[in-house]
């Protein structure tokens, strides 16, 4: 059985780490660099570094704080935000990404990650993907939350990992920064559709629901933001709260 993993993600606006609720009301939660250096050093599995205005901009990710992030940890990274290209994963992958992560693009082109799994292979290919009940159906959103689409959620999770994804990021808009805890439901329905990992995003309020996310919802790795910017839990303890419920993780 393969450990579970706990993920930071550093949502970055014009060069700072942001947090807000639903997707929204964003507010500064300090320095990126400092902060990965800080996982890096206290147990983080991987890093997540989202540019979340990139797309909205029609800009590339902010490469220079790419590069600034790899230089200061160890662990694996992710990097996403306006990537739209081979060339722009390869600048990425260059710069010290070791993951890439798609959303909008895929979308509206999903012959990309076909492209992008063959050229890089699968394990560097992150399928991102934002979504939200709407008259009770799971759709897919665009554009940082703010286009919804009419995918269906299920039907896309299962045209992603045929087309080459290696993991699936699937964050609930409903439940992102409420800190009620995962989408446990979807994510038990996702992680029964595919066999690759799922990682589970928004919702984070306390290690219970760490717990949830992997033994009900099933998922290989739970991501979290403001309960590990704002100190509100540990990364070290949450382990060991794992552990004690035997939820295996790398301690």
């Amino acid at each position: 059985m393969l450990t579970k993993r706990i993920i930071p993600c550093l949502d970055i606006k014009n060069g700072r780490t942001v947090k807000g609720v639903n997707f929204v009301n964003l507010i500064d939660a300090g320095n990126p660099v400092e902060l990965a250096k800080k996982y890096s050093e206290t147990g983080a599995d991987e890093l997540v570094f989202l540019d979340i205005s990139a797309t909205e901009e029609r800009r590339s990710t902010l490469i220079n704080l790419v590069r600034e992030v790899a230089e200061t940890i160890n662990i694996p990274f992710t990097v996403g935000g306006g990537i739209n290209s081979v060339e722009d994963v390869e600048i990425l992958l260059k710069n010290g990404a070791d993951k890439v992560s798609i959303n909008s693009s895929a979308v509206k082109n999903p012959d990309l990650i076909n492209k992008l799994a063959q050229k890089f292979g699968s394990q560097c290919i992150v399928v991102a993907i934002d979504a939200k009940r709407i008259d009770g159906i799971w759709k897919v959103h665009l554009v940082g939350g703010k286009q919804a689409t009419d995918i269906n959620l299920f039907d896309w999770v299962v045209e992603v990992a045929n087309r080459g994804a290696g993991e699936i990021l699937f964050t609930s808009m409903e439940n992102d920064g409420t800190k009620d805890g995962f989408a446990n439901e979807a994510l038990n329905i996702i992680s029964k559709l595919v066999n690759i990992p799922i990682i589970a995003s928004g919702g984070a309020g306390n290690k219970q629901d760490f717990a949830d996310a992997f033994s009900i919802g099933n998922a290989d790795a739970a991501l979290a933001a403001s309960v590990f910017h704002f100190g509100e839990i540990e990364i070290p303890e949450l382990k060991q709260f794992l552990k004690k419920q035997n939820i295996k993780v790398r301690i």
